[in-house]
C-alpha cells in the first residue's frame, strides 16, 4: 500500500461549492444579487474558536447526500479508475487509510496545532509509533521517571530488549534533563501533566534544550487536552494523546492519535503506523468525531468540579496530602499557570488520607457512587483509581514508590456530575475512616 499526505487525502474528499451568488426575491417580486452564499465560512476557518473547531474541524458534508455526520466507511479496499489512476481518490486499503479516519485525524491535528496526525487503536500504540519512528538500535531516550504505566514498561522491556537505552528521571529540573543527555541521544519524552502525580514538565524549556542539541522532544498531553495546552505551540515535536480518555470521554472507545509538528515527521509516525497495522477503526473514529464535539463543555466542567473537590480534601482533618495544578499549595503552582490556557488545570487529581495504605485501601473501598472505583480517566463519569494495583501494576515497586505512588496513593478522575454529591460521598468515606487508622502515620514516599 502507497502513503499519502493525510491533508492531501482530505483535499480529494471535497467537492467544489457553487460560487454562483444567492438570489433573494423581495415582495416586490424583483430579484436582487447578495454575496453571500449558505454553506460558505463567515471567516477563515483558522480564525475560528476552538469551541467551534471542536465541532467541525476536518468535517464537511457529505458531497454525494449532504449529510451533516462524516459517514463511516466500512471498507477494506477502495476501486481504482485505471493502474495509472492508483490512488488518485486518495485510497487503496484500510491498512493505510480510511475516509473516515482521515476526518478524525484532519480534526485532532488542527486542534492540536500540527502539521498532521495518526490516530492508533490505542493509546499505547500510539507510544510505540513514537518510539520507533524516532528510535533504532543504540539509541538513547530521556524519559520522565512518573509516566503511564504501559509506558514505563514498554520502554524498559520491549525497547530496551531491541538494544535501546533509557534513563528514567526527574523532569521538574531542566538541569537534570541536560546532565543526562548523552552522545547518542535522540529522543527527550515527556509527560505533562504526568500520570498519576501530576507532575509538569516545562515544555518550551525541554524543547528548546532538544532544539538546541538537535534531538526531538515528544510529550504525552492526555492529561492536558488541547483545552488546557497545545505543546506543539511550545516547540514539542510529536503529541501523543490517548484518545480513550477525554477526547472519547464517554467511556466507549480505545484509541490513540500522534501529533507531528512537521510533514517529515507526520510521514514518519504513518510509515511506521502502516508497517505496525495498528490502526483506529472507522467505528472507533465515528464515535469520537461526535463524542470530541463537546470536549471543551465537558473539560470546563471537570476543571470545575476537580477544584471544588481538591479544596475540600485539602480542608479535610483525615487528609494527608492533596494535589491540584488549581490550589495554592501544588509544587509548581506557577508553571501550571503559566503553561495551561484559560485558567484551567484539568479534571485530575490525586491524595492520600492519613494512615498510610491501610486507611487508602479502606477509603476505595467504600466510596460510594457516583464515583465509581475502576480504571480509565477523563469520561463524564467520576473515577476512583488505586495505581499501585491497576494503571501502574506493570510499573517496577521501587520506582513507583521513588515518584511517590504509594499502595494507598488515590487517583480521582473528575466528571460532571454535580460536585455536592461527589464531595457528599468522599466525605461519607473518609468520615467512615476508623481514626486509629487515621493516627497510624505510615511512613510515605515524598512525592513530587
Amino acid at each position: 500500500s502507497t502513503l499519502i499526505p493525510t491533508r492531501g487525502v482530505r483535499s480529494l474528499m471535497l467537492r467544489s461549492v457553487s460560487r454562483s451568488a444567492t438570489r433573494i426575491a423581495p415582495s416586490s417580486g424583483t430579484y436582487r444579487t447578495l454575496a453571500l452564499k449558505s454553506g460558505q465560512w463567515v471567516r477563515n476557518k483558522d480564525d475560528l474558536h476552538t469551541e467551534t473547531k471542536l465541532v467541525h474541524a476536518g468535517v464537511d458534508p457529505d458531497p454525494i447526500t449532504g449529510a451533516i455526520l462524516t459517514p463511516v466507511y466500512q471498507s477494506t479496499t477502495y476501486v481504482q479508475e485505471s493502474v495509472d489512476e492508483y490512488l488518485a481518490k486518495g485510497y487503496s486499503y484500510s491498512r493505510t487509510n480510511n475516509p473516515t479516519v482521515t476526518v478524525l485525524e484532519n480534526k485532532i491535528a488542527e486542534l492540536e496545532g500540527g502539521y498532521g496526525a495518526a490516530c492508533f487503536s490505542t493509546g499505547m500504540a500510539a507510544t510505540i509509533a513514537v518510539i520507533t519512528s524516532t528510535m533504532q538500535a543504540g539509541d538513547h531516550c530521556v524519559i520522565t521517571n512518573c509516566s503511564y504505566g504501559g509506558t514505563n514498561r514498554a520502554c524498559r522491556t520491549l525497547f530496551t530488549d531491541m538494544g535501546m537505552e533509557f534513563d528514567f528521571i526527574d523532569f521538574t529540573e531542566l538541569a537534570n534533563i541536560e546532565a543526562h543527555l548523552k552522545p547518542n541521544t535522540k529522543l527527550i519524552f515527556s509527560e505533562s501533566p504526568a500520570n498519576p502525580t501530576l507532575t509538569l514538565t516545562d515544555l518550551s524549556a525541554v524543547s528548546a534544550l532538544a532544539k538546541s542539541r538537535g534531538l526531538l522532544h515528544a510529550c504525552d498531553s492526555t492529561f492536558a487536552t488541547p483545552i488546557l495546552q497545545r505543546p506543539v505551540d511550545h516547540g514539542v515535536d510529536l503529541v501523543i494523546q490517548s484518545t480513550t480518555k477525554y477526547y472519547d470521554g464517554h467511556n466507549m472507545t480505545v484509541g490513540g492519535a500522534v501529533v507531528a509538528a512537521s510533514p517529515e515527521l507526520h510521514e514518519r509516525v504513518k510509515h511506521m503506523q502502516n508497517v505496525h497495522g495498528n490502526i483506529m477503526s472507522p467505528q472507533n473514529a465515528f464515535y469520537t468525531l461526535q463524542t470530541a464535539k463537546t470536549l471543551a463543555l465537558r473539560v470546563r466542567q471537570q476543571c470545575e468540579n476537580a477544584q471544588a473537590i481538591a479544596e475540600f480534601l485539602e480542608r479535610h482533618p483525615k487528609v494527608d496530602v492533596v494535589r491540584y495544578p488549581g490550589l495554592a499549595s501544588f509544587p509548581q503552582k506557577e508553571l501550571a499557570d503559566r503553561q495551561h490556557m484559560n485558567g484551567l488545570h484539568g479534571g485530575m487529581l490525586w491524595f492520600e488520607v492519613k494512615g498510610g495504605t491501610a486507611a487508602g485501601r479502606a477509603l476505595m473501598d467504600s466510596i460510594q457512587r457516583p464515583w465509581s472505583l475502576c480504571e480509565n480517566l477523563g469520561a463524564l463519569e467520576s473515577i476512583c483509581t488505586c495505581p499501585a494495583v491497576m494503571t501502574h501494576a506493570n510499573m517496577l515497586a521501587e520506582d513507583r514508590l521513588k515518584v511517590g505512588i504509594t499502595d494507598g496513593f488515590v487517583r480521582l478522575s473528575v466528571g460532571i456530575e454535580h460536585k455536592e454529591d461527589l464531595i457528599a460521598s468522599l466525605k461519607a468515606s473518609l468520615d467512615a475512616l476508623p481514626d486509629e487508622l487515621a493516627d497510624e502515620e505510615a511512613p510515605r514516599a515524598a512525592a513530587a
